[in-house]
């Protein structure tokens, strides 16, 4: 089902009593519990189909969600559910933020949203694809994450290209399900990585090797990876790739500089309530660098940020349960 945005757009007097950046699974699970809460919220999506989960084929581990299903459409639901619950969903572009006052500002393509408080839920792709056939494929084989889909690859070849820190983290999830690993790295491995993969069997390390294309274009799905390796040209037939090239950062461009972030640029957050340095700001999903990137995890950090949004505007002492 394609995915559809209502595109509705606020008055500049409306002052929203919260404003979500992001329309991915943390955003929209925000979107569902401060709206159900009878909060005034609008979410804005740059692009409800370039997301980590709407570019997604494939998801089957979703809870509550027997069947196999696109992250397009799981996205689908989210959205439905939310706009059900009274949130208003516009596709625009955020360029700019004002969060330090009472009111806080979200500059957009669209025009200027505020709102008493913002969630950031903008996920984490801010490299962009640099490998031939790469954007083509993401999604059909190509993937950043191994936990979202490296069950998908059970017994079979897949390419591992990149050395980044995540790569280190994501090699041993890749590894329990491939049959065999093709780990083509950009640059020396560290001693620490070397270490890594010498407890791995099925990991074959092509240090030489210069990555040339992703192949499967023309078929839709990932075939191999043509490679040159020591001048010479050959293809490793893979069915999956994973890229862990560095540059995969939180998408924070469009922050003022009040929210405080790590050297890797992810937001600091507190771990229950997703709150921020900066009052009234909360962050959620992958722009904080969960370590685990799950739609559920996602879904459960959006759903105790909206929550935490309502105890905010109640200066509350605790959140409010939603039995019901």
């Amino acid at each position: 089902m394609a995915l559809e945005l209502s595109l509705r757009v606020a008055a500049p007097e409306d002052v929203y009593d919260t404003v979500i950046i992001g329309g991915g699974p943390a955003g929209l699970s925000a979107a569902i519990y401060a709206a159900r809460a009878e909060l005034k919220t609008l979410v804005v999506d740059m692009n409800p189909k370039a997301g980590a989960l709407a570019i997604t084929s494939k998801i089957a581990n979703y809870p509550g969600v027997p069947e196999a299903v696109s992250g397009e459409e799981l996205l689908s639901r989210f959205r439905r559910q939310a706009e059900s619950f009274g949130a208003e969903i516009v596709q625009a572009q955020v360029l700019a933020t004002s969060l330090r006052g009472e009111v806080k500002e979200v500059v957009t393509s669209e025009g200027v949203f505020k709102a008493k408080t913002v969630i950031i839920a903008s996920g984490a792709l801010g490299r962009k694809a640099s490998l031939k056939g790469e954007a083509e494929l993401l999604g059909k084989g190509v993937s950043y994450c191994a936990a979202c889909d490296a069950a998908f690859f059970r017994d079979k070849d897949v390419a591992v290209i990149g050395s980044s820190e995540m790569m280190t983290d994501e090699l041993g999830i890749v590894a329990k399900f491939a049959r065999r690993i093709y780990l083509i790295p950009r640059g020396k491995l560290s001693d620490e990585q070397q270490s890594v993969v010498r407890t791995l069997p099925n990991v074959e390390v092509l240090p030489g090797a210069r990555v040339e294309e992703i192949l499967g274009v023309d078929e839709g799905r990932v075939t191999g990876v043509a490679v040159r390796e020591d001048g010479e040209a050959k293809v490793l037939p893979v069915a999956g790739v994973f890229v862990y090239l560095r540059g995969n950062r939180p998408s924070t461009n469009f922050l003022d500089g009040s929210v405080e972030t790590t050297e890797d640029g992810c937001i600091a957050v507190d771990p229950v309530e997703s709150a921020t340095s900066q009052p009234g700001v909360f962050a959620v999903g992958d722009v904080t660098c969960n370590p685990v990137r799950q739609a559920v995890v996602a879904a459960a950090q959006g759903t105790l940020a909206g929550l935490a949004v309502d105890k905010y505007l109640r200066k509350a002492k605790r959140m409010r349960q939603q039995w019901d």
